[in-house]
């Protein structure tokens, strides 16, 4: 991150962040503060919120309005806030564990109600804080410490999760595919209703140990190699898909927003 947004948007004072050497989530984060500097957001109407996990350590290293809050709760304090003052742009950071596990309820029922909040996956596979136990988007064989013999689980597709909650606006990013990633964010952002990106981090600590993935730099290059642009994706043949992932914006509905409906049934009790 250029030094000049460093001092623009970070506490520095927080800094070094205390992410495990070749983590993903710092490469994530840094996007979510290109994406924000890109569309000229006003700090003080900023809002980010975050549960608990590695991921959620970004609420305190990024300098807007911020609240670290409970495990799996970051979408429900979201959408408090977002009730609260819809002029505010929300943006979840939340992980894999955190949103799709304990706060699995709060995840589909955001999605449903297409309140104007950005969720922002930070996608490593695994529960990296409290010690490697396998997550709802471990791929099935893999290992953890709760899965030591390999996870038989069938992994959620977080963005498919969302979408078919109601989510109108899902996209995937990774730590790789940074541009692209940086670009997601942006649109979600934008977008006037509920957004989620499900962005591959990588967590060579425990999953890539545990399971024998490399290097830091050997679990980008599989990043590389396995991630296809939206476009191309879609254009290839069944067989060709096998073991690849799509990266780019994946749905985008125009459904009706929660608290612009919300305000409508406040007028007209007041006889606006």
């Amino acid at each position: 991150m250029p030094s000049e947004l460093i001092r623009k948007y970070m506490r520095i004072d927080d800094l070094p962040q205390i992410w495990c050497a070749g983590c993903g989530n710092g490469i994530l984060m840094h996007d979510v503060v290109m994406a924000i500097d890109h569309l000229g957001l006003e700090r003080e109407k900023v809002v980010i919120v975050s549960g608990i996990g590695c991921s959620s350590r970004a609420a305190g290293y990024l300098d807007f309005n911020t609240i670290h809050t409970t495990h799996g709760r970051a979408i429900a304090f979201a959408t408090g806030i977002k009730l609260a003052n819809p002029e505010l742009e929300v943006i979840v950071i939340t992980g894999d564990g955190d949103c799709s596990a304990i706060g699995g309820n709060h995840l589909i029922h955001a999605a449903r109600r297409n309140i104007g909040l950005t969720v922002i996956v930070f996608n490593n596979n695994i529960y990296g804080m409290t010690g490697g136990q396998y997550s709802p988007t471990t791929p099935t064989g893999e290992k953890g410490t709760t899965a030591p013999y390999g996870n038989i689980d069938r992994p959620f597709d977080i963005a498919q999760l969302a979408a078919g909650a109601g989510a109108s606006y899902t996209a995937r990013g990774t730590a790789y595919h940074t541009q692209q990633t940086i670009a997601v964010i942006e649109q979600g952002i934008k977008h006037k209703g509920f957004s989620l990106i499900d962005c591959y981090s990588i967590c060579p600590t425990y999953y890539g140990r545990k399971n024998k993935k490399g290097t830091a730099v050997d679990m980008m290059k599989w990043q590389r190699d396995h991630g296809v642009p939206v476009a191309r994706y879609y254009a290839m043949a069944e067989e060709d898909k096998a073991g690849k992932f799509v990266v780019g914006a994946l749905t985008h509905n125009n459904y009706p927003e929660f608290t612009t409906q919300y305000q409508k049934i406040i007028d007209r009790c007041q006889g606006k």
